[in-house]
């Protein structure tokens, strides 16, 4: 009987060893996860409230010159997300061809950081950006039916320029003639 208990109490203790290891690798996944997702949210709180306090602007500010003339129906607003530089957000209708020799014709701090033509992308990872933002935000901070008309609508075509200290990424919709630029100011 004695041979017997040993091997028994042995594995009880391996057993419930094992099961507490099993609690505490639980117990501190949770806490990250808890902890991931607070800073996620305090994040996109930020985010949010930067947006919303954001303030209106032109299209020529950021863009001097003749540009107001080939856009209507404008729409800016200069935001400011955490970790990020400061940007702006336009939305307006303009004729692409007219457009982008009019961005590419922007005067640069920094020729040798610069492009000279705006080239084309692939939208995709635009598209998993926006959809993983508006994840997070609450509801009625996002029409959603933009990420849905991007999403669904293969003639979407996006571009990106960098003439510095601007970068600007374009989602162009040749239906309409509509355009929606994020444009990030490098300091």
């Amino acid at each position: 009987m004695k041979k017997y208990i040993l091997p028994v109490v042995t594995a009880f203790l391996l057993v419930s060893c094992n099961k507490i290891e099993e609690k505490i690798d639980q117990t501190v996944q949770q806490k990250t996860q808890q902890v991931v997702e607070e800073t996620v949210k305090k994040t996109v709180n930020e985010s949010i409230n930067s947006l919303t306090n954001s303030e209106d602007v032109k299209f020529n500010t950021v863009f001097p010159g003749t540009g107001a003339a080939i856009i209507s129906e404008e729409k800016g607003k200069k935001i400011k997300i955490p970790g990020r530089s400061e940007g702006y957000i336009f939305k307006y209708k303009a004729d692409i061809a007219v457009l982008l020799p009019f961005l590419e014709g922007q005067p640069t701090s920094d020729e040798s950081k610069s492009e000279k033509k705006a080239r084309k992308i692939d939208g995709q990872n635009i598209i998993d950006k926006i959809s993983l933002l508006s994840k997070f935000l609450p509801d009625n901070t996002f029409d959603t039916s933009v990420l849905e008309d991007i999403k669904s609508d293969k003639n979407i075509q996006y571009y990106k320029l960098k003439r510095f200290p601007n970068s600007s990424t374009i989602i162009y919709n040749p239906k309409n003639q509509t355009i929606i630029q994020y444009v990030e100011v490098n300091k």
